[in-house]
């Protein structure tokens, strides 16, 4: 990875867990710190490196978050957690993502990864608070497998990840 990417190997991001609660995420990076002329980070599709995609692809990017799980900032399973800088734009609805930890999978994650549209993932998000049981995140955790396998929504069409969240309307 350091050949690859540079240092440090570990991604650390601020995010909004359990009742909006911020801790401490660690990720594998998978871009570079290329910045444009006047120093602002250049686009994920210019950042992100054939080795981060793999890492992306296969998941191996989010192996550092199961510190986070032992530390008991995260789940195995529960909406995946997103950016500080969303919370405002969440609606009441969608911010009921925050009744429980966030997961390393979850029920968007197999039922179309980052390939869904924001409104239709937080929705998942919500269905899954109020149907969260130890057999529905068995089920999850079997089908993110398959998921890691055949690779599938790891990006939105015509993004290199996704689009930033700007809001529902409410």
């Amino acid at each position: 990875m350091r050949r690859n990417l540079g240092a440090p190997v570990l991604f650390v991001q601020d995010r909004p867990g359990f009742r909006g609660r911020i801790f401490r995420i660690y990720k594998f990076r998978t871009m570079t710190d290329r910045r444009d002329k006047d120093g602002l980070p250049l686009s994920d599709a210019a950042r992100l490196t054939p080795f981060g995609q793999w890492l992306r692809a296969t998941s191996l990017d989010e192996l550092p978050e199961l510190f986070n799980v032992l530390r008991g900032d995260m789940s195995l399973v529960g909406p995946r957690p997103l950016l500080v800088e969303y919370l405002p734009l969440y609606s009441q609805e969608q911010a009921r993502r925050h009744e429980v930890r966030p997961g390393i999978t979850g029920w968007s994650q197999i039922n179309g990864r980052n390939a869904v549209d924001w409104d239709e993932r937080l929705a998942m998000d919500v269905w899954y608070v109020e149907n969260q049981s130890m057999w529905l995140d068995m089920r999850i955790l079997a089908k993110t497998i398959g998921k890691v396998i055949r690779q599938d929504g790891i990006s939105q069409d015509g993004q290199a990840t996704m689009e930033r969240f700007r809001g529902s309307g409410r």
